[in-house]
């Protein structure tokens, strides 16, 4: 069977293109499409029922930064995104049809089983914000085909995440301590950090964060030396809900630091051992004074 239609001179092609190609028409055949390439290789046309395209500028970037025993499931999952994405009438790789749907996700990094699969961002060393569409990740090789880099995508994702919705502010108390309550429809509350003094006032050392969960933030101003035991009251509470994360940030400058506090058990007493970052540290010298 002739898979492959091009108009291109063969000796202007890369040995890992001729493979890729190869590939490509392997995996469209076992399911069930013809495949024709487009003469500039930047596209497929599956066949065999319906005519699907299936663009391929981010996958041969991410083919070439992957090793070769990677490629059979990049390319399996990237023909089998497009003929799902076919059924919804949606190019994930045409940026001007999906830049309207980009979002983000706050995760954990153990929640993530392959970060080289995602497109995202670190907001520190055990949260990443990561880029989608819709209610799913956006893969790198589809981010590739866009005209603008992966950071400029996420600002557009950020800047819809803000025009989407204004998160609900509510004042609680955990055990006795006052803490405000913001919540939101989607899971990109984490998102809205950069927005907190739109929603409450936030002294210049910032405020104490709690994610337990990606649609809720829990804040705390650090404004005072009454923050030691605030930090005492997020910390369980965020352990208690088992979600997002079960530590406390700290929100100062546009960064979410991690405030490392540990639960510990001694003597028949619970206890919290906290190492908080020296910045942080500086702070709490300031305010004890």
């Amino acid at each position: 069977m002739n898979l492959f239609k091009r108009d291109r001179e063969p000796s202007r092609r890369s040995i890992e293109d001729i493979d890729l190609d190869s590939l490509l028409g392997l995996v469209a055949e076992s399911m069930g499409h013809t495949c024709a390439f487009a003469a500039d290789g930047a596209s497929l046309t599956l066949g065999g029922g319906r005519e699907i395209l299936v663009r391929l500028t981010g996958l041969r970037r991410e083919a070439g930064r992957r090793a070769r025993e990677d490629w059979p499931m990049l390319v399996s999952e990237h023909l089998a995104h497009a003929v799902a994405a076919a059924d919804e009438l949606l190019d994930v790789c045409d940026l001007d049809q999906v830049k309207p749907l980009l979002r983000t996700r706050v995760e954990s990094v153990d929640a993530v089983p392959d970060l080289t699969r995602v497109v995202g961002r670190h907001l520190n060393g055990d949260l990443v914000e990561l880029l989608t569409v819709g209610s799913r990740a956006v893969r790198p090789e589809e981010a590739g085909c866009w005209p603008v880099p992966s950071a400029e995508a996420l600002e557009l994702a950020v800047a819809n995440v803000r025009q989407d919705e204004r998160l609900e502010v509510e004042s609680i108390e955990l055990s006795g301590t006052p803490v405000t309550r913001l919540t939101g429809r989607t899971p990109a509350a984490a998102t809205h950090l950069r927005w907190l003094g739109d929603h409450l006032p936030v002294p210049g050392d910032g405020a104490l964060v709690v994610l337990p969960d990606p649609y809720t933030l829990i804040v705390h101003p650090v404004d005072g030396i009454g923050v030691v035991r605030a930090l005492e009251r997020l910390r369980v509470h965020a352990a208690r809900t088992d979600g997002l994360s079960p530590q406390v940030y700290w929100w100062h400058e546009d960064r979410l630091t991690l405030i490392r506090a540990d639960i510990v058990l001694q003597d028949g007493m619970t206890r919290l051992v906290v190492a908080p970052p020296p910045e942080f540290a500086r702070v709490l010298a300031r305010l004890a004074v």
